[in-house]
């Protein structure tokens, strides 16, 4: 994949290919709710080194435009990254327009964060190829207006979230492989943050404890189990290789392994038949720092069971 060389200049009127990773809610705690009633939480993202593609095409009639096939029943206008896309442009006063193309790898609902980390591309490739120059920390905010997982995206780095998801601090990870599953279930996020079976006032959690090893779990869990069958025999299978996580509020399962060699072992025991794949952790996003510069940037592929 390749960036665009500096400017609207460079770039006009021929697309540019930029990374969006997905990534990984290595635990989701809810401690509380704000008075405003969203629900308080604690998590480590943990980037990947596999994701989706945005491809990008600078137009100078200031419309942007979506291409290919957007999720079912949704309007451009409501498609996250047109919204990233019209946001800059608001807050910029940028006369350019764009258009935007997708090669989807992410699975939709899977919590992976393939919408958010698309929305967060637009905005950091845009920022570049528009010459807006906004920087990380306005490109932050903005992202923060079309949802709690975007700002970990524009940033680009590992972080511990608390608040929405918002507040984020660097942490270093080790290394790590991690065997994903796609149960192929979506269930809103909505719904789930209603369900009276949803635990809201977990002890906080702290750095400490999470650096130690203790488990913290995941809010969701128990209820996307006890509702989505297919989610529960996901972790079935997932326990007979390693200890199984589900990530962020969608019903994407995940096993760590400390080498490649571990999980490329575990995904050859796991029964025919899942949407089962590796990626590696990834340190920084594959995005940051590659705006404005020309150049190779490697994302990982997926390996099929």
């Amino acid at each position: 994949m390749t960036a665009p060389s500096s400017g609207p200049e460079a770039a006009a009127e021929r697309w540019s290919e930029w990374p969006a990773p997905a990534k990984l809610n290595l635990f989701l705690r809810i401690p509380g709710r704000r008075a405003d009633g969203y629900h308080l939480l604690q998590t480590v993202f943990r980037l990947l080194d596999w994701g989706d593609t945005v491809r990008l095409r600078v137009r100078r009639d200031a419309r942007v435009v979506r291409h290919g096939s957007p999720l079912a029943g949704l309007a451009d206008a409501d498609d996250l990254t047109v919204r990233a896309a019209t946001l800059l442009q608001s807050v910029s006063g940028s006369p350019l327009g764009a258009d935007i193309a997708i090669d989807k790898r992410i699975p939709v609902g899977g919590g992976f964060g393939g919408g958010s980390s698309d929305a967060a591309t637009v905005l950091v490739a845009l920022d570049a190829m528009w010459g807006t120059r906004l920087g990380e920390d306005r490109l932050a905010a903005l992202a923060l207006r079309l949802g709690a997982d975007v700002p970990v995206f524009v940033r680009g780095r590992n972080a511990w979230a608390e608040g929405i998801g918002e507040q984020l601090t660097p942490i270093d990870l080790p290394p790590a492989w991690y065997l994903l599953v796609n149960p192929g279930v979506h269930v809103a996020t909505a719904e789930l943050f209603q369900s009276a079976e949803l635990t809201r006032d977990a002890q906080p959690a702290t750095i400490a404890d999470f650096v130690s090893g203790k488990p913290l779990g995941n809010a969701f869990e128990p209820v996307l189990r006890g509702r989505e069958p297919a989610v529960d025999a996901v972790f079935a299978a997932l326990s007979q290789v390693g200890t199984p996580h589900l990530t962020g509020s969608g019903s994407g399962c995940f096993v760590e392994f400390a080498s490649r060699e571990a999980a490329e072992s575990a995904l050859s025991a796991l029964p025919p038949g899942l949407d089962a794949w590796l990626a590696a952790g990834l340190d920084h996003s594959p995005l940051h720092g590659i705006a404005g510069r020309t150049g190779p940037v490697t994302q990982g592929r997926r390996q099929e069971a």
